[in-house]
């Protein structure tokens, strides 16, 4: 879109484009005030005063995201460090032990339960706070640029039919059957104030029985400079994780080749049990480790959270506590 003199003019104005159901749209900032249309001649995506350039042939979302974009689906207002108004839960969701009738979808990439966060540069988890939060890439985001952040719940369909499939492969000890689906996506947002940027991820909650699961679903993620991370924390951060490779915005791209569950692009986690002080259950599990320094670098609680979460996935309570034993070989 090239734009040479434009009049100033009182009548409604627009400039983007729009697509069938709003699936992809985009609308160039201040074009809707006709009396600052003069000013599309000096603005720009591209750093070429007076042409705005997208790339319009993308297809569709990746197969493991769950359905979004339809007219059933809430969109969050397009407002800077914005987010959704206080959603009241068809069906109560267990997050490590606490219970929750309401959430919050915050447009900077996260959910939060008991009120709305609009804070953009994320706290490193651990970060002992006093909020249960689940970040499917907290981050700087800005739908007023670009993108739409949306979200929408299903109690019968097909959609609980697909989770419950979901979860008995990501999880084959147990035997689940979903009742509660809820499902917020960040399509092709951009960070702030990078408006040629485009990031799409989903948070998907489900539960049923007594079971909760969160899936994190990763599409194209753009590369930043920007402060990033991906994965959950909870009130003084007694369950928490970090995705590997999410605090970095150079390498932040890579999630959607990874996985825990040998999905690319998927994470998936059971939240329903709480923090406990029970030593009812002590395992042992051996591991060959290249150095001394995986253990004693930042690397290792990410070691013991992605054993955690294997042996979960394979009837281990929730609440399961891993620690480290230093031991020294000893030549005979």
């Amino acid at each position: 879109m090239n734009y040479g003199d434009c009049a100033e003019i009182s009548s409604p104005v627009e400039a983007g484009f729009d697509t069938i159901n709003s699936t992809d749209y985009y609308l160039i900032h201040y074009a809707t005030n006709g009396s600052y249309i003069p000013n599309l001649k000096n603005t720009t995506n591209v750093n070429v005063p007076g042409r705005w350039a997208f790339l319009v042939n993308r297809g569709s979302a990746p197969e493991i995201f769950y359905p979004f974009g339809s007219s059933g689906d809430t969109r969050n207002t397009a407002v800077d460090d914005g987010g959704s108004s206080v959603i009241p839960l068809l069906s109560p969701f267990l997050f490590f032990g606490r219970t929750y009738q309401q959430i919050y979808v915050n447009n900077n990439g996260h959910l939060t339960f008991n009120q709305p966060l609009s804070q953009f540069v994320p706290f490193s988890f651990p970060a002992y706070g006093i909020q249960d939060i689940i970040a499917g890439l907290w981050t700087d985001l800005d739908n007023r640029a670009r993108g739409v952040v949306s979200y929408r719940q299903y109690t019968n369909g097909s959609v609980l039919t697909r989770a419950t499939l979901d979860i008995n492969n990501h999880f084959p000890n147990l035997t689940f059957s979903a009742s509660w689906v809820f499902v917020a996506t960040w399509d092709k947002v951009a960070y702030f104030p990078f408006t040629n940027t485009e990031t799409s991820f989903q948070v998907v909650l489900i539960s049923g029985s007594n079971f909760s699961f969160i899936l994190m679903n990763y599409g194209d993620i753009a590369v930043t400079g920007l402060q990033v991370e991906a994965g959950y924390d909870t009130v003084n951060s007694f369950d928490y994780f970090v995705i590997p490779g999410s605090i970095n915005g150079s390498f932040i791209s890579n999630l959607k080749n990874s996985s825990n569950v040998n999905v690319p692009g998927r994470w998936a986690f059971r939240v329903d049990s709480g923090h406990s002080t029970s030593k009812k259950n002590v395992i042992g599990l051996r591991v060959r480790l290249s150095s001394v320094f995986d253990l004693t670098q930042y690397g290792n609680i990410t070691i013991l959270q992605q054993i955690k979460q294997e042996l979960i996935k394979f009837g281990l309570p929730r609440n399961i506590e891993l620690n480290l034993r230093k031991l020294q070989k000893i030549t005979p």
